[in-house]
């Protein structure tokens, strides 16, 4: 009984605005019909192409649902130390709660059921991120090496003869890629040392030119050992395995010169291998090949090493 002859227990009160507060974080958190422009990008750069604000929209989500199991777990932890704490006139042990199926049932299924949903976005967000569909504007191959990169455009060129459905620098990439390649694709290149600069900012690597508003397939091929191609605000990477061929496409909307690094631990010199990727107006685009080929520029470097048999039978008994 309360000091003022009550029945009532002052506790209640505060247990119930406990559960309200603890429900309306609940929902804030978890809120349906918001974009990923509504939520803070959580260390994430501004995305620059049609396809990054899906990685983005994941990554909130998954903070979303982080801080809701945060808020729970956090709530229940303070209702436990504040309103089961040890009374100062009772010395007794309290009420013991042994072999509880619903609860211990809860305890099982709430786990299953977050890890299901988190796995469900995320498969759903990889299929669209990889499919690869729809036929490219542009292809570029992106050659790994030690220490640095190289792009062969394969595109035709005017003045430029030659093919890359046939090139045997190019005999590394599987058919399966060649079949989306242009045809007489004579094409151009550009490569890069640790020491190259860009000449607009001076920012170290060499410089991977595309078109604003064009599809842009890459396919990922190694000479050496792993790499992984990442450019920051495309909040896309993957990786470039020698004897194995990857591949994924972009479409960049929004123009300027954006960093690039590789993401993979590759030896002595990995921080060294950096680049810049340059998004332009498609006419800015065409002139860069021909600038290139009036260099010399034309055809292809070698893209790597030739993919293993064991891939060549994965890729086979796939189809």
């Amino acid at each position: 009984m309360s000091p003022n002859g009550s029945d009532r227990s002052p506790r209640r009160p505060m247990r119930r605005k406990l559960l309200q507060a603890l429900t309306a974080g609940l929902v804030l958190a978890t809120a349906t019909g918001c974009t990923y422009k509504d939520y803070p990008r959580l260390g994430m750069p501004t995305p620059v192409t049609d396809e990054a604000p899906r990685v983005l929209s994941l990554w909130q989500g998954s903070w979303a649902a982080a801080l809701a199991t945060g808020v729970l777990v956090w709530g229940l932890i303070l209702w436990a130390t504040i309103f089961h704490r040890r009374s100062r006139t009772k010395v007794e042990v309290p009420p013991q709660t042994r072999y509880n199926m619903p609860i211990e049932a809860l305890y099982t299924v709430v786990p299953l059921v977050i890890v299901s949903v988190l796995f469900y976005f995320t498969a759903r967000d990889e299929s669209k991120l990889l499919d690869l569909s729809k036929k490219p504007d542009v292809t570029i191959n992106v050659v790994g090496y030690q220490w640095s990169w190289g792009f062969n455009y394969v595109t035709p060129v005017p003045g430029v003869t030659g093919n890359a459905k046939t090139d045997p620098n190019l005999s590394a990439i599987p058919d399966r890629f060649k079949n989306d390649f242009p045809a007489n694709a004579g094409g151009v290149y550009d490569f890069g040392t640790p020491a190259t600069r860009n000449p607009q900012n001076n920012m170290p690597g060499p410089t991977l030119w595309l078109p604003k508003g064009k599809t842009v397939r890459f396919v990922l091929t190694s000479r050496d050992v792993i790499h992984s191609f990442w450019v920051v605000p495309f909040l896309m990477k993957m990786d470039v395995i020698p004897g194995h061929t990857n591949s994924f496409q972009v479409t960049p909307n929004q123009e300027g010169t954006f960093r690039g690094k590789c993401a993979e631990l590759c030896g002595v010199d990995h921080s060294r291998m950096l680049f810049n990727v340059k998004v332009v107006s498609p006419d800015r685009y065409e002139q860069h090949l021909k600038d290139l080929a009036k260099k010399g520029q034309t055809g292809y470097i070698p893209a790597g090493i030739a993919q293993t048999g064991h891939e060549k039978n994965r890729e086979t008994n796939n189809l």
